[in-house]
């Protein structure tokens, strides 16, 4: 009611209206009894009502009925309302690059005071690269000392100085195109001029870890509406790192190069399948997801699989029609492309034609192209979405024997063998098979694992917001299928934050991701930051809380007042907790000075770059032998690599003959039976070098095997 001593504001909390009775409802709103003149002058107090939505203020969806009586209020009005967005854009933007550049900082720090890196010699830092790390690390030198770009390429695809009888495509087989990207920048940038290699090489890993952590907390920003999940999921990501990430043991990894880019596609995809994005939005959203997507399988050659886990999350979204299918289509399409691209740039690799990922896409898009349209919430829809369900699954499996059976692929068969026997399926006496298996990030995961996370209040958060989640999604499911008409646009009031198809999505790919985490636990890697994501998107949103108390019924106090209160309180206080516990920690973790010392090592490499022929070939153990191959650059007998079956084949070798049983033998081993000369072994070895740790038997020339 506006009277003479200035307008009056009116409050009043409604139902969410649709949008047909959006016009009525201007007819409940108090009107001036004053008599309204026949022409207002320019500058009359003109009143009027706007129906403004508390979601933009992060509030949820009250309505509010905001009566002006000048023009001018109104416009300073939707001023402040746009600066209280930008602001609040603005500030969750900082926020999540600074953690980036924060985090990647604490990793340069914490990697420096560990190793003494800056007061090392070259060949005390490369002994820092350990097993399959010293291997790519070697590409990404001799891609330096290349006369030219294009000779280093071909040198690497045609190499025939790492493995002895043995020509390699190392860029193909190895996936190289982090250290190719990685040697191209350095030189293009005149970073030669000013950092050393292994510095810039490094940083860049470190970079993409901070990117890494900045999508993570974008995703959660996107899921809850409010930057406060983006720093929490930070903060449980980094107090859990030893279970996030493998950058402080292994920083060359080709995970660690990859995880970034399939973070941010996670990223893009959570907004591309928000139904209140806009046109503009939408459209960044699918050409980030496109780009991300096409990095991540360059960078990593089982990315694929891991597509392929988040293709049956958006197959069982779009079954379930709580998504346009033609959103979903969309993401299909990018998988297609990305996959044919990879083939074509990565020297035709046939293992992207083979992989179930194309089987999957290809049987989802002939399925859509024979679904019949039939009206939806009939029982022949229902039964016409079962037939679909089935033909898809029975297509996918047809077309991924077929493609196997006309293309020539070797497509990890050693990895099909071990989740056989790992699942009791199969049983074997092959000595890989069985290597693989006391492999420890091949075991299921410890208790050590779930106390850690535990006590870092991350699990029990994280199975809180699971179950409400999946219970909510569940509820949704059912009442689609009981015919039950749902509103399209959900909010705050309605306590369902299950119909909301980019938490359904992750609700599913965290469930599969989790499932076979429980089983590998090497796994955990790319299912703990998942973790860290959900849980600090729940407790930060106000709809999971307001689920929870709808199921609950709560009458004594308000429960979208409840929620909006939990959101913030209960972020607020696991933060402190938080940094009360762990922040001393980590900066104590930084304070210390660690050495990495390793002088025989040193001394082993010291003597082979001296004293070792030229033409000499080593043999041993496969982690040795990737420090050889980058510190002393001699030739190998193997390399410490698990997706190529002739360096598994070797490797076996070195350790055993063929035909051998995994049984007890009547023969000594042979590494200890040659340290103490024992005959016949002195006829046909000679110590040419010895320490405390490594022993060097050069072989007899003269001497013949042939019994």
């Amino acid at each position: 009611m506006a009277d003479e001593e200035g307008p009056t504001v009116e409050l009043r909390q409604r139902k969410k209206l649709k949008s047909s009775e959006n016009k009525e409802s201007v007819k409940e709103e108090k009107i001036s009894d004053t008599p309204i003149p026949e022409r207002a002058p320019k500058r009359s107090h003109m009143t009027f009502s706007q129906h403004v939505s508390l979601d933009s203020f992060g509030c949820g969806s009250f309505k509010v009925f905001l009566v002006f009586s000048d023009l001018d209020s109104s416009e300073e009005y939707w001023s402040d309302v746009l600066f209280q967005r930008f602001a609040k854009i603005f500030i969750g933007c900082l926020a999540a690059v600074t953690s980036g550049m924060m985090y990647a900082l604490y990793l340069s720090a914490y990697h420096e005071r560990k190793f003494w890196f800056s007061n090392r010699q070259e060949l005390e830092r490369e002994i820092t690269f350990q097993g399959d790390s010293a291997i790519y690390y070697s590409y990404y030198k001799d891609m330096l000392k290349a006369p030219s770009f294009e000779r280093g390429v071909y040198e690497l695809t045609h190499n025939n100085k790492t493995v002895s009888l043995k020509t390699i495509n190392a860029v193909q087989q190895m996936s190289l195109y982090p250290e190719l990207i990685a040697s191209v920048l350095y030189q293009a940038t005149g970073s030669n001029e000013i950092i050393e290699p292994v510095y810039f090489y490094i940083g860049i890993v470190f970079g993409l870890q901070g990117i890494y952590v900045t999508a993570l907390f974008v995703t959660s920003w996107l899921m809850s509406g409010t930057w406060l999940a983006g720093m929490l999921t930070v903060a449980w990501f980094i107090i859990n790192r030893v279970d996030t990430t493998r950058i402080e043991y292994s920083i060359p990894l080709r995970e660690n190069w990859a995880l970034p880019y399939f973070a941010c596609q996670i990223a893009a995809l959570t907004g591309y399948l928000k139904s209140n994005l806009n046109t503009y939005g939408e459209r960044f959203c699918y050409l980030l997801m496109s780009a991300s997507t096409y990095t991540f399988m360059m960078m990593w050659e089982y990315s694929h699989y891991l597509l392929f886990l988040q293709a049956i999350s958006l197959f069982l979204l779009d079954s379930f029609s709580l998504e346009q299918s033609d959103k979903v289509h969309e993401v299909y399409k990018i998988y297609i492309f990305s996959l044919f691209l990879g083939y074509l740039l990565q020297f035709e690799n046939s293992a992207l034609l083979v992989s179930p990922l194309l089987s999957l896409v290809v049987a989802l898009m002939l399925a859509k192209c024979l679904q019949l349209n039939v009206k939806k919430g009939t029982f022949i829809a229902k039964i016409m979405k079962v037939i679909n369900f089935y033909l898809v699954c029975t297509l996918t499996v047809t077309l991924n024997i077929i493609m196997k059976m006309f293309v020539p692929h070797r497509e990890n068969g050693h990895m099909l063998k071990f989740l056989e026997v790992k699942f009791g399926l199969n049983m074997t006496k092959n000595f890989t098979m069985n290597w693989l298996l006391c492999q420890e990030s091949l075991q299921a995961p410890s208790q050590d694992f779930f106390l850690r996370l535990t006590q870092s209040s991350l699990l029990p958060f994280y199975i809180l917001v699971l179950i409400i989640c999946f219970l909510s999604m569940m509820q949704v499911i059912f009442r689609r299928i009981g015919g039950k008409s749902l509103k399209e646009t959900i909010t705050l009031e309605d306590g369902r934050i299950g119909g909301r198809p980019e938490i359904i999505y992750h609700v599913i790919h965290t469930i599969l991701l989790g499932s076979l985490a429980m089983v590998i636990e090497g796994l955990k890697y790319l299912w703990t930051p998942y973790v860290c994501m959900l849980a600090a998107f729940g407790v930060c949103s106000p709809e999971l809380w307001m689920t929870l108390f709808k199921w609950l019924r709560l009458r004594t106090v308000h429960p979208v007042l409840l929620a909006l209160i939990l959101s913030m309180a209960v972020p607020t206080i696991i933060g402190l907790s938080l940094w009360k516990e762990f922040f001393p920690r980590l900066m104590t973790e930084l304070m210390e000075l660690q050495e990495f010392y390793d002088p025989d090592t040193v001394e082993l490499m010291t003597w082979i770059k001296r004293q070792a022929p030229v033409a000499a070939v080593f043999a041993g153990s496969p982690q040795l032998m990737g420090a050889i191959k980058l510190c002393t650059g001699w030739m190998v007998t193997s390399l410490p690599l698990y997706n190529d079956d002739d360096l598994l084949k070797r490797n076996e070798n070195v350790v055993c003959e063929e035909g051998d049983k995994l049984t007890y033998s009547k023969y000594g081993r042979f590494c200890h039976e040659v340290k103490i000369n024992y005959s016949p072994y002195v006829n046909y070895f000679t110590r040419v070098y010895w320490n405390r740790s490594y022993f060097v038997y050069k072989i007899n020339t003269v001497i013949s095997f042939q019994s």
